[in-house]
């Protein structure tokens, strides 16, 4: 049984008011008719250009937008069935990794208590014991003690990135949406968090949907791509065979688009 399994997966944005008055007209398809099976320990790459809709296709699967129709499971769990306490407890096996790092961490907190906070709000630890565990979280992401006073506007957007992967580690999810991770860090850089999200799934057995508008970054990390083009996927397969023999014409001209990346 796959980890998640996602049948017919659609959100519908109604057009707003005009600004000359009255009603919208018509509607807009975010996310239409999209089912996706993700095994237990793969990356599924979701790649597709600005406005496809794979943003929001993460947070529909992880229940931070509710879907217009649809299914998700998790572990053959229905999500959508789940009432707000249940969705509490199943928020542990999922987590989000976010495209800004600038922008996801609370400036106003330390770094202790920014990867602290879901392990104040779902487990009773001591503050020793939650202190421990987030040094191990700093250390498994490249950073060490020294980072626990410190704000976020002290480090790098690398750096933060770092900080944000350890916090989205901290309940020890089996799954991780990262949305767009390296997109507002340079190459090498993006590199680097490219690496460390590979060696991180070894070694945390995690799941991930990596959503990207960059072939190539999908392809050094991805076991399987799906290409979503107008709120549709309009191919999906294994990584080797979508870029080295794409079926559509717009998964052709994504992989003439984008420069190579050399992680």
């Amino acid at each position: 049984m796959p980890l998640l399994e996602i049948r017919n997966l659609t959100k519908i944005y109604p057009l707003g008011e005009s600004v000359f008055g009255g009603g919208g007209k018509g509607e807009v398809r975010a996310v239409d008719d999209v089912s996706l099976d993700i095994e237990t320990g793969e990356t599924v790459g979701l790649v597709g250009e600005s406005g496809s809709g794979k943003s929001t296709f993460g947070r529909l699967v992880l229940r931070l937008i509710e879907p217009t129709s649809g299914s998700i499971k998790l572990n053959g769990r229905d999500l959508l069935a789940a009432s707000r306490s249940e969705m509490r407890q199943l928020r542990r096996d999922m987590q989000i990794i976010f495209q800004d790092p600038f922008g996801s961490l609370d400036p106003r907190m330390k770094v202790e208590d920014v990867i602290a906070e879901p392990l104040i709000i779902h487990e009773k630890l001591s503050r020793e014991t939650r202190r421990t565990r987030v040094s191990e979280l700093l250390r498994a992401v490249g950073l060490d003690q020294s980072a626990l006073p410190r704000y976020p506007h002290e480090f790098s957007g690398g750096q933060r990135q770092r900080i944000g992967i350890a916090r989205a580690l901290a309940l020890k999810p089996k799954f991780i949406v990262a949305d767009e991770p390296v997109s507002a860090l340079d190459v090498s850089v993006g590199a680097q968090i490219v690496n460390l999200l590979a060696q991180l799934q070894r070694e945390f057995g995690l799941t991930y949907l990596f959503i990207s508008h960059s072939m190539p970054v999908v392809r050094y990390l991805a076991t399987r791509v799906a290409v979503m083009y107008r709120g549709k996927i309009v191919e999906v397969g294994a990584t080797e065979q979508i870029t080295a023999n794409p079926a559509h014409a717009y998964t052709r001209s994504l992989l003439a688009a984008t420069p190579e990346l050399r992680a």
